[in-house]
């Protein structure tokens, strides 16, 4: 991922707990800022990702990002999930990845995050729409996976 945004946070949680909240597309309307609705559309049939979602359907409305989408996604057990667009009407491209290690007390967990939009934005503005979005993302996952811990 080229000119991607990085954050990271630890959440007092396993690895395992973490990517269950982040698997569980269908719930983030109710604790991802934003997001108006999220549908599974397609998922994984075998091997160690089986059961889990391959292609999601979104609908988002975080300012200045207001679209539907739609995204593939790749897993890696519980050490990493993995994204790109398929289909959107604003966004041009969106990849990103949360990648979760171990630490003493929890989980460090790590959002990537590259995006383009089809609007026309200045680097600077696009870099920090991606960190509110991800710092967002990161806080709003955080108190959802420590309220079900």
């Amino acid at each position: 991922m080229a000119e991607q945004t990085t954050s990271s946070l630890v959440v007092e949680a396993t690895p395992a707990e973490v990517m269950a909240v982040i698997a569980d597309f269908e719930s983030y309307p109710a604790w991802a800022t934003g997001m108006k609705r999220a549908e599974v559309l397609d998922r994984v049939g075998d091997g160690p990702a089986a059961g889990r979602a391959d292609r999601v359907f979104f609908v988002l409305d975080v300012s200045p990002i207001k679209d539907e989408y739609t995204l593939a996604y790749t897993w890696d057990g519980d050490r990493q999930v993995s994204w790109s667009l398929v289909e959107g009407k604003m966004l041009r491209s969106l990849d990103g990845a949360y990648v979760l290690r171990e630490v003493p007390g929890g989980t460090e967990v790590t959002y990537r995050l590259a995006l383009d939009v089809s609007i026309p934005l200045i680097g600077m503005l696009k870099r920090k729409g991606e960190k509110i979005l991800i710092d967002t993302a990161l806080k709003g996952l955080k108190k959802r996976v420590e309220q079900l811990a």
